[in-house]
């Protein structure tokens, strides 16, 4: 495996919701019990690991789709929209859980940003999932540090510099192109912001 499939391995769209969410438990004082920390990221990684990959698995069965990066716009419908009730239905669940809004906020911004996305393709534009995750993941360390008042530079520095790397891996393996990359890290980016003034 070289080096840019391995960039885009790890972070893959169905990943990097669970690790925003561990480094949040890091970063972020609560009143969280250790066991009560792993069931949340439990809850987080079944919803959004297993259940898009027995997705995926089931429609490449049933041959909706070709392979499991779903390259093509007509493949990608169905399986983003199922990919939008179930991150609605996760932030709805936990935006009203005491200590856990600001883990609403995370997943109300995927909705939003994966909405767009959806919308995109009426202009038969792909986008690219995997920078459109990133760049969530940056938005949102952003809007803590508004909230929280904490330097949260480092992190959102080190996650600029993943961006960067997971573009360049995603362009050196033809998998987007440069409009599709961009388009993705900036939707990204300014969901969570958006999404954070229309909650309040």
């Amino acid at each position: 495996m070289n080096f840019y499939k391995f960039i885009s391995i790890i972070l893959h769209p169905i990943l990097v919701p669970t690790i925003g969410v561990f480094l949040y438990f890091l970063l972020i004082k609560n009143n969280f019990k250790s066991d009560q920390k792993i069931t949340v990221i439990a809850l987080i990684f079944g919803t959004t690991y297993f259940i898009p990959l027995i997705i995926l698995i089931l429609f490449k069965r049933i041959k909706l789709i070709k392979s499991f990066k779903a390259e093509t716009i007509k493949e990608r419908k169905i399986p983003i929209f199922l990919m939008i009730l179930l991150f609605y239905l996760l932030g709805n669940t936990l935006i009203n859980i005491v200590n856990l809004s600001d883990l609403g906020l995370l997943f109300f911004s995927t909705t939003l940003g994966l909405v767009i996305v959806y919308l995109l393709f009426i202009f038969n534009l792909k986008t690219s999932l995997h920078l459109l995750s990133l760049g969530i993941s940056t938005g949102f360390f952003f809007v803590l540090n508004l909230i929280y008042n904490q330097n949260f530079t480092i992190i959102i520095i080190v996650s600029i510099i993943l961006s960067g790397l997971l573009a360049s891996s995603r362009l050196y393996l033809k998998a987007h192109t440069p409009t599709e990359v961009y388009t993705g890290y900036i939707i990204g980016f300014l969901c969570p912001i958006a999404t954070f003034y229309l909650l309040q």
